[in-house]
Protein backbone atom coordinates (compact mmCIF):
# COMPACT_ATOMS: atom_id res chain seq x y z
CA UNK A 1 0.00 0.00 0.00
CA UNK A 2 1.66 3.07 -1.22
CA UNK A 3 1.93 6.32 1.89
CA UNK A 4 -1.19 8.67 1.42
CA UNK A 5 0.33 11.99 1.65
CA UNK A 6 -1.87 14.96 3.13
CA UNK A 7 -2.09 18.87 3.00
CA UNK A 8 -2.13 20.71 5.73
CA UNK A 9 -6.01 21.60 6.78
CA UNK A 10 -6.53 25.35 6.59
CA UNK A 11 -9.05 26.55 9.96
CA UNK A 12 -12.30 28.03 8.67
CA UNK A 13 -12.68 32.02 9.02
CA UNK A 14 -15.02 32.68 11.63
CA UNK A 15 -17.29 34.98 8.96
CA UNK A 16 -17.63 31.55 6.95
CA UNK A 17 -19.01 29.32 9.54
CA UNK A 18 -21.36 32.36 10.37
CA UNK A 19 -22.14 32.36 6.70
CA UNK A 20 -22.65 29.00 6.63
CA UNK A 21 -25.26 28.78 9.25
CA UNK A 22 -27.45 31.84 8.08
CA UNK A 23 -27.30 30.24 4.55
CA UNK A 24 -28.52 27.23 5.53
CA UNK A 25 -31.72 28.52 7.08
CA UNK A 26 -32.54 30.58 4.47
CA UNK A 27 -32.57 27.65 1.86
CA UNK A 28 -33.97 25.51 4.15
CA UNK A 29 -36.63 28.39 4.69
CA UNK A 30 -36.38 28.29 8.87
CA UNK A 31 -36.42 31.94 7.73
CA UNK A 32 -38.58 32.88 4.98
CA UNK A 33 -38.31 35.70 2.55
CA UNK A 34 -39.65 38.64 4.24
CA UNK A 35 -38.66 38.04 7.49
CA UNK A 36 -35.25 39.84 9.08
CA UNK A 37 -32.50 38.33 10.23
CA UNK A 38 -31.74 39.64 14.15
CA UNK A 39 -29.80 42.69 14.13
CA UNK A 40 -26.32 43.23 14.32
CA UNK A 41 -25.72 43.08 18.26
CA UNK A 42 -28.18 40.07 18.48
CA UNK A 43 -26.08 38.31 15.81
CA UNK A 44 -22.72 39.05 17.57
CA UNK A 45 -24.10 37.54 20.33
CA UNK A 46 -25.91 34.79 19.28
CA UNK A 47 -22.71 33.36 17.64
CA UNK A 48 -20.23 34.94 19.82
CA UNK A 49 -18.12 37.04 17.33
CA UNK A 50 -17.19 40.65 16.52
CA UNK A 51 -18.96 43.14 14.95
CA UNK A 52 -16.55 43.05 12.43
CA UNK A 53 -16.92 39.61 11.15
CA UNK A 54 -20.74 39.90 11.53
CA UNK A 55 -20.24 42.23 8.62
CA UNK A 56 -18.30 40.61 6.96
CA UNK A 57 -20.42 37.67 7.21
CA UNK A 58 -23.53 39.76 6.02
CA UNK A 59 -21.61 41.71 3.42
CA UNK A 60 -21.15 38.32 1.48
CA UNK A 61 -24.59 37.04 1.87
CA UNK A 62 -25.65 40.20 0.63
CA UNK A 63 -23.13 39.35 -2.31
CA UNK A 64 -24.94 35.90 -2.68
CA UNK A 65 -28.17 37.81 -3.04
CA UNK A 66 -29.57 36.77 -0.19
CA UNK A 67 -30.19 39.19 1.94
CA UNK A 68 -30.84 42.93 1.39
CA UNK A 69 -29.44 45.77 4.26
CA UNK A 70 -31.50 48.83 5.14
CA UNK A 71 -29.32 51.53 6.13
CA UNK A 72 -30.83 53.48 9.36
CA UNK A 73 -32.87 50.14 10.36
CA UNK A 74 -33.21 48.66 13.53
CA UNK A 75 -33.97 45.37 12.74
CA UNK A 76 -31.37 43.25 10.90
CA UNK A 77 -31.59 42.50 7.04
CA UNK A 78 -34.76 41.49 5.23
CA UNK A 79 -34.33 37.82 3.60
CA UNK A 80 -35.04 38.08 -0.06
CA UNK A 81 -36.82 35.61 -2.04
CA UNK A 82 -34.19 32.82 -3.11
CA UNK A 83 -33.60 33.58 -7.20
CA UNK A 84 -31.47 32.68 -9.94
CA UNK A 85 -30.55 35.68 -11.17
CA UNK A 86 -27.55 35.45 -8.90
CA UNK A 87 -27.05 31.83 -10.13
CA UNK A 88 -27.00 33.21 -13.79
CA UNK A 89 -24.45 36.47 -12.69
CA UNK A 90 -21.65 33.41 -11.02
CA UNK A 91 -22.09 31.02 -14.28
CA UNK A 92 -21.56 34.14 -16.82
CA UNK A 93 -18.52 35.07 -14.70
CA UNK A 94 -17.78 31.58 -14.80
CA UNK A 95 -17.74 30.74 -18.77
CA UNK A 96 -15.76 34.16 -19.22
CA UNK A 97 -12.23 33.18 -17.18
CA UNK A 98 -9.52 32.49 -19.52
CA UNK A 99 -8.91 28.76 -18.87
CA UNK A 100 -12.03 28.06 -20.42
CA UNK A 101 -11.14 27.76 -24.45
CA UNK A 102 -13.92 28.00 -27.00
CA UNK A 103 -13.42 24.28 -27.98
CA UNK A 104 -15.26 23.90 -24.37
CA UNK A 105 -18.36 26.73 -24.34
CA UNK A 106 -19.35 25.26 -28.01
CA UNK A 107 -19.44 21.82 -27.28
CA UNK A 108 -21.58 23.00 -24.02
CA UNK A 109 -23.22 24.63 -25.99
CA UNK A 110 -24.46 21.90 -28.06
CA UNK A 111 -25.11 20.20 -24.84
CA UNK A 112 -27.41 22.82 -23.67
CA UNK A 113 -29.16 23.70 -26.18
CA UNK A 114 -30.11 20.44 -27.90
CA UNK A 115 -31.32 19.68 -24.70
CA UNK A 116 -33.31 23.01 -24.65
CA UNK A 117 -34.63 22.30 -28.25
CA UNK A 118 -35.63 18.82 -27.44
CA UNK A 119 -38.17 20.22 -24.02
CA UNK A 120 -39.26 23.21 -25.66
CA UNK A 121 -40.70 20.76 -28.57
CA UNK A 122 -43.15 18.88 -26.11
CA UNK A 123 -42.87 21.83 -23.38
CA UNK A 124 -43.71 25.27 -24.94
CA UNK A 125 -47.15 26.99 -25.11
CA UNK A 126 -48.92 29.06 -28.42
CA UNK A 127 -47.13 32.25 -26.84
CA UNK A 128 -44.04 31.13 -26.78
CA UNK A 129 -43.97 29.39 -30.35
CA UNK A 130 -45.48 32.89 -31.40
CA UNK A 131 -42.14 34.39 -30.44
CA UNK A 132 -39.84 31.91 -32.02
CA UNK A 133 -41.92 32.67 -35.44
CA UNK A 134 -42.02 36.04 -34.82
CA UNK A 135 -38.21 35.99 -34.34
CA UNK A 136 -37.29 34.32 -37.39
CA UNK A 137 -39.47 35.97 -39.74
CA UNK A 138 -37.42 39.11 -38.67
CA UNK A 139 -34.62 37.23 -38.91
CA UNK A 140 -35.96 36.58 -42.74
CA UNK A 141 -36.53 40.35 -43.26
CA UNK A 142 -33.27 41.88 -41.77
CA UNK A 143 -31.05 38.74 -43.58
CA UNK A 144 -32.16 40.96 -46.84
CA UNK A 145 -30.76 43.90 -45.40
CA UNK A 146 -28.33 43.40 -43.63
CA UNK A 147 -29.63 45.54 -40.56
CA UNK A 148 -28.17 44.95 -36.79
CA UNK A 149 -31.16 43.99 -36.03
CA UNK A 150 -30.66 41.15 -37.50
CA UNK A 151 -28.67 39.73 -34.11
CA UNK A 152 -31.44 41.31 -32.11
CA UNK A 153 -33.84 39.28 -33.48
CA UNK A 154 -31.74 35.75 -33.54
CA UNK A 155 -30.78 36.53 -29.44
CA UNK A 156 -34.83 36.65 -29.31
CA UNK A 157 -35.34 33.26 -30.87
CA UNK A 158 -32.83 31.84 -28.70
CA UNK A 159 -33.96 33.45 -25.97
CA UNK A 160 -37.74 31.97 -26.56
CA UNK A 161 -36.24 28.56 -27.07
CA UNK A 162 -34.36 28.81 -24.14
CA UNK A 163 -38.09 30.34 -22.01
CA UNK A 164 -39.96 27.18 -23.72
CA UNK A 165 -37.89 24.77 -22.48
CA UNK A 166 -39.38 25.46 -18.87
CA UNK A 167 -35.99 24.53 -17.43
CA UNK A 168 -34.44 27.48 -15.65
CA UNK A 169 -31.24 25.83 -15.10
CA UNK A 170 -30.70 25.28 -18.70
CA UNK A 171 -31.56 28.68 -19.80
CA UNK A 172 -28.92 30.17 -17.35
CA UNK A 173 -26.11 27.93 -18.41
CA UNK A 174 -27.19 28.40 -22.08
CA UNK A 175 -27.82 32.10 -21.94
CA UNK A 176 -24.66 32.53 -20.19
CA UNK A 177 -22.27 30.25 -22.49
CA UNK A 178 -23.88 32.20 -25.16
CA UNK A 179 -22.88 35.54 -24.08
CA UNK A 180 -19.25 34.42 -23.61
CA UNK A 181 -19.09 33.29 -27.03
CA UNK A 182 -21.20 36.37 -28.87
CA UNK A 183 -18.47 38.03 -29.65
CA UNK A 184 -16.78 35.24 -32.01
CA UNK A 185 -20.19 35.40 -33.51
CA UNK A 186 -20.13 38.72 -34.20
CA UNK A 187 -16.69 38.83 -35.20
CA UNK A 188 -17.29 36.05 -37.54
CA UNK A 189 -20.29 37.75 -39.10
CA UNK A 190 -18.63 40.36 -39.29
CA UNK A 191 -15.69 39.46 -41.54
CA UNK A 192 -17.66 37.04 -43.76
CA UNK A 193 -16.70 37.19 -47.47
CA UNK A 194 -20.47 37.20 -47.58
CA UNK A 195 -22.55 38.87 -45.11
CA UNK A 196 -25.75 38.63 -46.31
CA UNK A 197 -25.28 35.01 -47.44
CA UNK A 198 -23.99 34.13 -43.91
CA UNK A 199 -27.35 35.79 -42.47
CA UNK A 200 -29.24 33.39 -44.89
CA UNK A 201 -27.58 30.33 -43.59
CA UNK A 202 -28.42 31.55 -39.84
CA UNK A 203 -31.94 31.41 -40.34
CA UNK A 204 -32.12 28.44 -42.17
CA UNK A 205 -30.44 26.99 -39.29
CA UNK A 206 -32.98 28.69 -36.71
CA UNK A 207 -35.89 27.75 -39.61
CA UNK A 208 -35.05 24.25 -38.94
CA UNK A 209 -35.00 24.31 -35.12
CA UNK A 210 -38.62 26.02 -35.15
CA UNK A 211 -39.54 23.65 -37.58
CA UNK A 212 -39.08 20.64 -35.63
CA UNK A 213 -40.25 22.48 -32.34
CA UNK A 214 -43.48 23.54 -34.08
CA UNK A 215 -44.11 19.93 -35.23
CA UNK A 216 -43.50 18.95 -31.57
CA UNK A 217 -40.85 16.39 -32.71
CA UNK A 218 -37.89 16.47 -29.39
CA UNK A 219 -35.36 14.26 -31.43
CA UNK A 220 -35.52 16.44 -34.61
CA UNK A 221 -35.09 19.51 -32.72
CA UNK A 222 -32.08 18.52 -30.79
CA UNK A 223 -30.40 17.29 -34.03
CA UNK A 224 -31.29 20.36 -35.58
CA UNK A 225 -29.44 22.77 -32.90
CA UNK A 226 -26.49 20.29 -32.80
CA UNK A 227 -26.56 20.92 -36.72
CA UNK A 228 -26.98 24.78 -36.13
CA UNK A 229 -23.68 25.06 -33.97
CA UNK A 230 -21.68 23.09 -34.93
CA UNK A 231 -21.67 24.59 -38.43
CA UNK A 232 -21.94 28.00 -37.37
CA UNK A 233 -18.84 27.22 -35.06
CA UNK A 234 -16.61 24.76 -37.53
CA UNK A 235 -14.24 27.21 -38.13
CA UNK A 236 -13.32 28.44 -35.33
CA UNK A 237 -12.36 25.70 -33.91
CA UNK A 238 -8.82 23.25 -33.49
CA UNK A 239 -8.63 19.73 -34.67
CA UNK A 240 -9.33 18.79 -30.75
CA UNK A 241 -12.49 20.70 -30.61
CA UNK A 242 -13.82 19.46 -33.70
CA UNK A 243 -13.48 15.70 -32.49
CA UNK A 244 -15.49 16.78 -29.29
CA UNK A 245 -18.21 18.14 -31.50
CA UNK A 246 -18.19 15.30 -33.93
CA UNK A 247 -18.79 12.98 -30.95
CA UNK A 248 -22.42 15.51 -29.77
CA UNK A 249 -23.50 15.25 -33.04
CA UNK A 250 -22.92 12.32 -34.83
CA UNK A 251 -26.28 10.36 -34.76
CA UNK A 252 -26.70 7.04 -32.89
Amino acid sequence: MSKLTFTPAVPTLTYERVVQQIEEAILSKEIKPGQHLPSERELMTQFSVSRPTVREALRVLQSQGLIASKPGGRSGPVVLPVSTDHLGRSFANLTRISSLSLDELVQFRIVLESSACQLAAVMHNDEQLAAMRDAVERMEVESSTGSDSFNRADLDFHAAVWEASHNSILRICGEAVAGAILQVMNDQMSHADNETREMKKVVSLDRAIFDAIEAGDPVAAGDAAKTAISSYFHKSLDEQGLLGVQALTEKR
